[in-house]
Parts: C-alpha cells; structure tokens; sequence
C-alpha cells in the first residue's frame, strides 16, 4: 500500500509540469481565440463592439484575410459577403490593417460619393514611387484640388481629347497594319503584345508630344513594366507594423526607380522649358502654360506625368483585349456590330470621334464587358476614412479602408437579368451612364475621386475597336482557344494572353 501511494505521488509530481502547462497553453489559446476570433477579424478586435452590427469573417490569426487576397480577391470577397449575408457591408481585416467592403450600389454610393471618405490608402511602394504627390494618391487638400482643377480644366477637357484624336487615329492604323503583318508572317496575332506597345506609345506621346525620341521612349517603357512588377509585389509593411523588414527589397528597388524616373522625366521638361518653339498639343505644354497661381513645381511636374504615363497604359489595352476576346467568342454580335459601323461610317474612311455617338451598339459592347470584366473589379484604389462615420447606420471607426467591390455588384442576379450571359442589348434597353452617376455600373469610381482620365479613355477603346471591327473580321485561333480565366493583378486581366487571327475585309 505504501508503496502504491508512494508511486502515485511520484507520478503526480512527475507530470505536475506537464499539467500546468498544457493548462496554460490552452488558457492563452483561449485568451487569443477571444482576440482575433471576432467579426472582421484581428485588425477590429479594439472596434468590434462599437460596430457590432457589422458582420465579417475572423480570418486567419493575426493575417486576417489575407490568404484570400490574390488573383481571384475579387470573387473571394464576393464569396465571403454572401456567406456573411453582407452584401451591402461587411468588415474584414488585412493584418492590422481594419477594412470593409460594400457589394450593393445603396452602401457603395455612401463610400465613394461620401466626403468622409476623401483620402486614399497608399501602399509603400506607390508612396515610393511619387504617387502620393500625383492626382490618384494626393490627400484631399488645396495641393489635391488644384491637381483636380487642372487635370479637370486643362488635361482631360473636352477640348484636350479633341485636339488628340489626331494620335489615336494615327496610333490605330499602325495597330492594324501590324495585325496584317503578323498573320502574313506567323499567321497570329498576340493581341497583348500590339495593344500594350501601342497603347504606350498612344499615352507617351499624349504627355510628352509626338516628336517625343525612340530611345525615351524605350527607357519610359522599361521603367512602367519595372513599376507594374513592383507594386503588384506583396509588402508586409502595408499591412504591419514591420519597416525595418523588406522582403525581396521591394523598398530599395521602388526608391532606385523613382530616382531613375525623376531623371529621365525632369530632363524632358528642362528640354521643354528651353524649346522657344510653338506650343504643342501634349499634357506636358498644358502644365507649362498653366496660369502663375496654378503653376507646379518640377517635382510636382514629374510625379503627376509619370503617373499619367503609369496609369494610362494598362486599363486601356486590358480593356480591348478583354472586348475583342467576347467578339471572338460571339460573332453574331461581332457582325452586329459590324454592320452598325459600315451603315455610319462606310468602308472608305477611317471612324472619327464624331462617329461614335452614332454608334449605339458598340458603346453597348463597351458598357456590357465593363460590366462583366472591369479592369478594376475592386475599383482599383481603396478609400480611407478620415474621422468617424456612419454607413448604413454603422460606425465605421477613422483609419478604416473602405472598398467596393464592383464585380459583385455587376454580377449581382437581383439587380441585373441573366448576370452571367454576355448581352450588349441590356444597354441599348436601358442607357445607363457608366461615368459615375448610377452605382449599379461604376467602372470608373464615383464621387470626387473618380477616375479623372474616363472620358479620353473611353473615347480611345470606342476609338480602336471600331477601326478594329471596321478593317478585320475577328476569329479564333485553332491552336489556341479563347480563354475568359482571370487575373487581378494591378489590373484585372486575361491569364491566358489571347491569341487570335485576323481576316482583311
């Protein structure tokens, strides 16, 4: 007997530690589970109880949802606000980084038209890289109104896209005489590669002139594609509190970049200040000319034309590649279409900006793969929160991200019929504008701070794609199908870059 209570105690003395401890740790499991396991997730855990009528996932610990933010974040999220039952709000953390999202035009209009929401979320790399002195990063204030008065009055006006259709003509024959050189030497057309060399030659010589050098424009070329592969990389900074980290020198390579970028472009516009010869029709001279008290400094200059060359490049080319896909794919439209612009236009003279309100049916294939594609299903640029704020009656917190994610309201079967069947009629049926008014269809954002470069950039694809249509008939390549996967990188894209043939009409 003395024995066997002697055996017991030893044995209790024995995994005493063991007890302990494996008590301890299931108590701070316990205590950490009650930390991030909350609506919306670790980044809330100090604000979920003043918002707590605001569903949303707990995530991962500490990453949130992160591990959903990758080349289908888009679906994802959409996915996720269904599950949640909300759609017309729900919170999520990136992080530390507190967001919510809306999938529902009412909420949507509250962020994007909402003054509460005037700022923008900048990644490490954009601030690098200048963007936080240029018209999409700037804080709202009198530098930012400025930039938008300028841009509004004096780069993208009516009379600015006017005076540059000349180019766009001019850049849309040289895409199509490529297209027939390429199927006469390879018997294919890789649509990206033509869209994205000419789209940037289109915008370059739109900032910079068309009498802009081939070497600069090689060097401006190779900078944007080293910028797109930079901030599309991930940065554990722009979601913790870790500076003194940089994976992959993200950081280093950003700042290497804008050091080459304000060379190369503060060149060009010391070049253009000592040219005494007749103004010219490019961004560049509208800047220069600009009355004494709206004037920039050449910092300023640099940052707000390398972000036009930035941003003008990708949208525009993503977007035609994405249209001449679904015309591939739908070759009764395509003839449609077709037949819309040999009434209008006829077959002996080149489209004109003119032509294009008399062309319905190719706005409406525009509008309908916008509705299905957009370039940025997640309106690309996020906005902040700059004080407390009420949307659908909860408390959003200052500091917040708030995004909208377009795609799911585009695809949403209770406010559009048949949302996954690729319909142009829709719009002919129901003319609704996509500049911003109308949250059901939003591409370019809405509010303040909407795309400001909509307007050119819309006139150039209805532009190309009507020369497109006007000079081939579109059809599939028998080695390569048309492929509708997609990509959301900085841009939503293809993943598959399509490949085509052309026939001459």
């Amino acid at each position: 007997m003395k024995l066997l209570i002697l055996a017991t105690l030893t044995i209790s003395s024995l995994l005493f530690p063991f007890t302990f401890l494996n008590f301890l740790f299931c108590s701070l499991l316990a205590l950490s589970l009650n930390f991030w396991l909350i609506p919306g997730g670790f980044a809330w855990r100090n604000h979920h109880r003043s918002s707590a009528n605001l569903p949303g996932p707990s995530g991962w610990p500490l990453l949130g949802t992160l591990p959903q933010m990758g080349p289908l974040a888009h679906r994802n999220l959409a996915a996720i606000a269904h599950s949640f039952k909300a759609t017309r709000l729900m919170s999520f953390s990136l992080g530390t980084t507190r967001a919510i999202i809306s999938s529902h035009p009412d909420t949507a209009k509250q962020i994007l038209c909402g003054s509460a929401f005037s700022d923008r979320p900048i990644k490490q790399s954009a601030r690098l890289m200048m963007f936080e002195r240029a018209i999409g990063f700037a804080p709202n204030g009198v530098y930012w109104r400025n930039l938008r008065r300028i841009a509004a009055n004096h780069m993208f006006s009516p009379r600015r896209i006017s005076d540059l259709e000349g180019l766009r003509r001019e850049v849309g024959v040289e895409m199509t005489e490529e297209m027939s050189r390429n199927m006469t030497i390879d018997g294919v057309v890789r649509l990206r590669e033509v869209l994205q060399k000419h789209t940037l030659k289109n915008i370059i010589e739109s900032v910079f002139g068309s009498d802009f050098k081939t070497v600069r424009k090689n060097q401006l070329s190779e900078m944007v594609r080293e910028g797109y592969e930079l901030i599309a990389m991930f940065n554990w900074e722009d979601h913790f509190p870790v500076s003194f980290l940089d994976f992959g020198g993200v950081k280093r390579k950003c700042h290497e970049l804008a050091g080459r970028v304000s060379v190369a472009v503060g060149q060009i516009v010391e070049e253009r200040k000592r040219d005494k010869n007749e103004a010219k029709n490019d961004f560049l001279s509208a800047l220069l000319t600009l009355p004494k008290e709206d004037q920039l400094n050449d910092s300023d200059m640099v940052a707000v034309l390398w972000e036009m060359i930035f941003r003008g490049t990708d949208t525009i080319a993503i977007l035609l590649e994405w249209i001449m896909g679904r015309m591939i794919l739908h070759p009764e439209i395509q003839a449609k279409a077709r037949e819309e612009i040999d009434t209008c236009v006829g077959c002996n003279r080149h489209v004109r900006d003119s032509d294009i309100p008399n062309l319905p049916y190719l706005q409406a294939i525009v509008k309908e793969v916008l509705r299905l594609h957009p370039p940025g299903p997640l309106l690309s640029w996020a906005r902040l929160a700059i004080h407390d704020v009420h949307v659908d009656k909860v408390l959003i917190p200052a500091g917040t991200t708030a995004m909208v994610n377009m795609w799911a309201i585009s695809h949403d079967p209770s406010i559009w019929k048949d949302p996954w069947t690729f319909r142009p009629e829709r719009f002919i049926e129901d003319d609704m504008s996509i500049m911003g008014s109308d949250l059901r269809l939003a591409p370019f954002g809405a509010g303040r701070r909407a795309c400001p470069g909509r307007a050119l950039g819309l006139a150039t694809v209805h532009l190309w794609l009507a020369t497109f249509l006007q000079r081939f008939e579109w059809v599939p390549c028998s080695t390569k199908p048309v492929n509708l996967s997609e990509c959301l990188k900085l841009s939503l894209e293809m993943k598959k870059a399509l490949e085509c043939c052309v026939v001459s009409r």
